[in-house]
């Protein structure tokens, strides 16, 4: 029994590598590829920061990462308000509840549905209303697509409240606002910045509802818009830099949103 057993435990240790490589290795040589000094990206001529010093210099560059600063900002606060009501708002109603609802598949809609269906969509919607597209629009676009995002993350923050401490504060006399300020939103805080950092991620690399709902011109142009419009002339190691750069940040906010989320313990 037991070397079946180890046998199994190597064949899926050496599986779950082979995943990792396959998912992982082309991210690190893009990064690696971005340090070197020569502009062929089969030729290794030695380390350099001359990319990234290129980037630094780029008015177009620097324009898009303002304008996707701009975005990811405001419509992940617009989110993190909408998102949390509406997280309090179902789990409030629903506390005590265990049956599924019709209305939690609406909620989850925008996660579901395929990016390029919802930019179609967005921007029908706009065009019907004539709203002229810009970085506004592309602000609302984002705040739509993570609103679901954020509620998830604060509803299930919310399954492990006590809301017998909702209770206790009423009867002591505060009021419904009070409580909720001094109350449920600290205890329920860190659910909401894991949210908002996840908000700001998806923001940060999101493309294809951008690209159909951003005006014309650098004005309303992201990262990930600048990008690919960078890329169609061929791959270069300025490419690597800012992909690197753009990597990072996404990467550091996942991590961060992920450890805010953990469940809180009891006392909380």
């Amino acid at each position: 029994m037991s070397q079946p057993s180890l046998r199994s435990s190597a064949a899926l240790g050496a599986h779950l590598w082979l995943v990792y490589a396959f998912l992982y290795v082309p991210i690190l040589v893009l990064i690696l590829l971005s340090f070197n000094k020569s502009g062929l990206p089969t030729s290794w001529s030695g380390f350099s920061f001359k990319w990234y010093a290129a980037l630094a210099n780029n008015k177009a560059v620097l324009s898009a990462a303002l304008n996707t600063l701009i975005v990811a900002l405001s419509s992940t606060f617009i989110a993190c308000v909408l998102g949390t009501l509406l997280a309090l708002g179902v789990e409030l109603r629903r506390k005590g509840e265990n049956k599924g609802h019709v209305a939690d598949t609406l909620l989850m809609a925008p996660m579901i549905i395929p990016d390029i269906v919802l930019a179609i969509a967005l921007l029908s919607f706009f065009n019907l209303v004539k709203m002229g597209l810009g970085l506004h629009s592309i602000v609302i676009s984002h705040a739509v697509f993570n609103i679901a995002f954020v509620c998830a993350v604060v509803r299930t923050r919310l399954k492990h409240f006590d809301y017998s401490i909702l209770e206790a504060s009423i009867d002591l006399g505060a009021s419904w606002f009070t409580t909720l300020r001094r109350v449920l939103l600290p205890a329920i805080f860190p659910g909401v910045l894991a949210g908002g950092l996840l908000a700001f991620t998806l923001s940060v690399d999101e493309f294809i509802i951008a690209f159909f709902n951003s005006g014309s011109g650098q004005a309303s142009t992201t990262l990930p818009m600048q990008i690919y419009a960078m890329i169609r002339f061929g791959v270069t190691p300025e490419i690597n830099a800012l992909a690197t750069l753009v990597m990072l940040v996404s990467i550091t906010a996942l991590l961060a949103s992920q450890r805010l989320n953990k469940a809180p313990t009891h006392h909380e």
